[in-house]
């Protein structure tokens, strides 16, 4: 690695702020380590190269008192300079959180350690479902079905043909683990012969053909609760994909989209309907027909009402998903205003205009303004 003096800024090398948190930090170098991991970069000195460089950046920043001295001096240190790759090693094990994760994501989940005994959880699963808004004021129960892996019933999980046995992995010992040593560093890694199980199937379940799971198709009745937002997600636990030797199940993630509704518009537990009314029915009051998610409601329009005005129909909203009440709906009105009249209309509307002058007179803002 160059010296000192030509070394990059160690955040330059992770690609972070200076101001990064920890946790930045932490993120930065473990995408940098995993992408340039010797391991996966067979022969390449480059790679090599930026890992270390990688790591050196993250032994420092990673500590808030060397960090601190970087800050203010830089690489030089007042002249003693830091310790560089050689002092990360050394420091190694101030590291196991970061590398822990490293070596999951890059050999295998730490289930996959140690031999068979712990078993690995089975996947998540998801599955989307689409609602119409009276689905979601109501709730609404449905069947749904998708495949997922389930524990093979000829081996029981094994993987085994029944009536054979599995050996121990020649190769790891039983362990599920062998080590190789590079540079400073004895790295750890899943034994590519057993997968990390530590045994070996010599003869494979004929079902299953040694995964020790078949595909089959899960049918199963689940309940959407009423008030469910766009959006959102059920978590229903255990009902993912099987474990492997003997793991726990995975979940199932229901996601539910509602489908957006022709009439009304939905705000938060509320639901907003806009009616129009002619210019009589705004004036001298009328009464409505207005639909409702639950059927059609009279709503009174009182004499006067002017464009605009807003009217509320308690509880016939959508219900809270926590159990808080019933939102209500709100009717906005709009005053319709004819494009055209008849002749009779027209006669009508100015004789109307000619009588109701005098009660505008004086309330109008220029009118106020003149009286001053």
């Amino acid at each position: 690695m160059a010296t000192s003096t030509h070394k990059r800024d160690y955040y330059e090398v992770l690609g972070v702020p200076k101001d990064a948190t920890l946790d930045q930090i932490k993120k930065a170098y473990r995408k940098l380590a995993l992408k340039n991991h010797p391991d996966r970069n067979k022969d390449d000195k480059v790679a090599e190269e930026r890992f270390k460089e990688a790591a050196e950046a993250y032994a420092i920043l990673s500590d808030s008192n060397k960090r601190a001295q970087y800050d203010q001096f830089g690489h030089s240190l007042g002249g003693s300079g830091f310790q560089g790759f050689q002092g990360f090693e050394e420091n190694f094990r101030g590291f196991s959180d970061v590398f822990g994760d490293l070596f999951e994501d890059f050999f295998g989940t730490s289930q996959r350690r140690h031999g068979s005994a712990s078993g690995i959880r089975g996947a998540d699963l998801e599955y989307s479902v689409e609602m119409s808004l009276e689905d979601v004021a109501h709730g609404k129960e449905m069947k749904i079905e998708f495949p997922r892996a389930e524990r093979c019933s000829t081996c029981q999980g094994s993987g085994a043909e029944p009536g054979t046995k599995k050996t121990t992995c020649p190769d790891c010992g039983g362990v599920g683990e062998v080590r190789s040593t590079q540079g400073f560093f004895t790295w750890r890694r899943t034994c590519p012969t057993c997968g990390g199980e530590g045994e070996q199937i010599n003869k494979p379940c004929r079902e299953c053909r040694g995964t020790g799971r078949t595909k089959q198709t899960r049918k199963l009745n689940i309940k959407i609760p009423a008030g469910i937002d766009d959006g959102s997600q059920l978590k229903i636990t255990g009902e993912g994909e099987a474990g492997e030797r003997g793991g726990s199940r995975g979940n199932l993630y229901v996601y539910v989209t509602v489908k957006p509704h022709p009439v009304f518009e939905r705000s938060g537990n509320h639901l907003l309907l806009e009616v129009n009314v002619g210019i009589d029915g705004a004036a001298l009051g009328t009464e409505i027909e207005v639909p409702t998610l639950n059927g059609k409601v009279r709503l009174k329009i009182p004499p006067g009402t002017q464009p605009g005005k807003v009217f509320r129909l308690k509880g016939k909203g959508i219900a809270d998903l926590r159990g808080f009440g019933v939102g209500d709906q709100l009717v906005r009105v709009n005053v319709e205003i004819p494009e055209k009249l008849t002749n009779e209309e027209r006669k009508v509307l100015e004789e109307f205009g000619r009588l109701h002058a005098s009660q505008r007179k004086g309330k109008s803002l220029f009118g106020r303004w003149q009286n001053r």
